[in-house]
């Protein structure tokens, strides 16, 4: 009872934790409007965020290494609270970029904390309640732009100041319920974080190289995605409505994927995911239509979605109790910077002349490609289950 009193506290905090990365994106015309700066300028805060969220995942590692997971848990927490708070009263562009980066740090902590945290709480469920913990995630990215939407009646930065007192409150909460559980022993011989990342490599590549295609993809579609529906006819209204199927379809994802990831083998299920979200991509750059993009729009988001809490119990579940946290904090590093520079990619080729449908349909050939060679090298026993 106390660890499932933990879980749900944890499931609370994450909420938020995400939802100060995403509050950002439907905010920017509002900075513009206030603080007098350009387009650049803004997406320059928002992408401030996500930075901060990679920062200091390699850090963390090493501070696991040295405190207890819960701890660094609560101290995600905490910062998010302050961090919040301090972007709420935000009175220059400047201050705006420094809250914004702090809050992604403290997300950044939580994720590499957090997840070797739940793994170790209940070994025989990682993929239960790693889908559960990703579905309040994504529940956050579906509340985001209502939330700003009911604030702006008042006071935008009353969206700043609901994330900052709701962390608050779930981390008070968190740090009582973990006091009263007592926690697992795994992880407390992991106290050599590059020599434990190393001895980890293959499952660390494994991982790379079965997913950081998709993932990197995914973001330069994502970014895109409200542009891309308009460019297909649809009005911005209705453009906006497609993305928010597109997070919606991403909650029940994480429960069933993480529940399938406990019951398949991990590798297979890995490329088959890959391999249907390329199928995706070529299936909504022939969709036309509003009914038939809403459809694709909302498969798409499922298949996506599913991947990763895949991608996390395959990785965490391989990993041993010696090294688990050190080997999570590298991998997680490099998968959030491998997905960060995908949107850039994307930017780049549109701007060199290529429309999105012969830039997305050669993502999705390659994604195909990749699948087949990677299952080929899977059955001669190439891959660590």
């Amino acid at each position: 009872m106390t660890r499932a009193r933990l879980f749900g506290s944890l499931c609370g905090l994450v909420f938020f934790l995400n939802l100060a990365r995403i509050v950002f994106a439907p905010l920017l015309d509002v900075f513009i409007a206030e603080f007098g700066i350009g387009e650049a300028t803004a997406g320059l805060i928002a992408t401030l965020v996500w930075i901060g969220s990679a920062s200091l995942r390699l850090p963390t590692g090493w501070l696991l290494t040295k405190f207890s997971r819960h701890r660094l848990v609560v101290a995600s927490g905490l910062l998010l609270a302050v961090a919040s708070a301090a972007t709420a009263t935000a009175v220059t562009p400047r201050q705006l970029m420094i809250g914004a980066f702090a809050m992604g740090i403290a997300s950044g902590v939580y994720f590499v904390a957090a997840n070797p945290l739940l793994s170790e709480l209940y070994p025989e469920r990682v993929g239960h309640v790693l889908g559960i913990h990703g579905a309040a995630t994504q529940l956050a990215a579906v509340v985001a732009a209502p939330l700003v939407t009911v604030a702006l009646l008042f006071d935008w930065r009353l969206s700043l100041w609901t994330i900052a007192v709701g962390a608050a409150a779930t981390t008070v909460y968190t740090w009582i319920a973990a006091r009263r559980t007592e926690m697992p022993r795994a992880g407390r011989e992991d106290r050599a974080f590059l020599a434990g990342a190393l001895s980890e490599r293959r499952v660390i590549l494994t991982a790379l190289v079965i997913t950081g295609g998709a993932v990197f993809v995914w973001q330069g579609i994502f970014n895109f995605y409200d542009l891309y529906m308009q460019s297909k006819g649809l009005s911005r209204e209705a453009s906006g409505a497609m993305l928010t199927v597109v997070f919606a379809s991403g909650v029940p994802a994480f429960y069933f994927g993480g529940n399938l990831a406990d019951r398949l083998p991990h590798v297979p299920y890995l490329l088959g995911i890959v391999a249907t979200f390329a199928g995706c991509i070529l299936a909504l750059t022939a969709a036309e239509g509003l009914f038939a993009l809403a459809v694709v729009s909302a498969v798409i988001g499922f298949v996506v979605h599913a991947l990763f809490p895949a991608t996390d119990t395959y990785v965490l579940g391989a990993l041993p109790d010696s090294t688990r946290a050190s080997a999570y904090a590298v991998f997680s590093s490099v998968w959030m910077l491998t997905q960060s520079v995908g949107s850039s990619a994307v930017g780049e080729l549109l701007e060199a002349g290529y429309t999105y449908n012969a830039v997305f349909n050669g993502a999705a050939v390659c994604l195909l490609a990749s699948v087949g060679l990677l299952a080929a090298f899977d059955r001669v026993g190439g891959f660590v289950e």
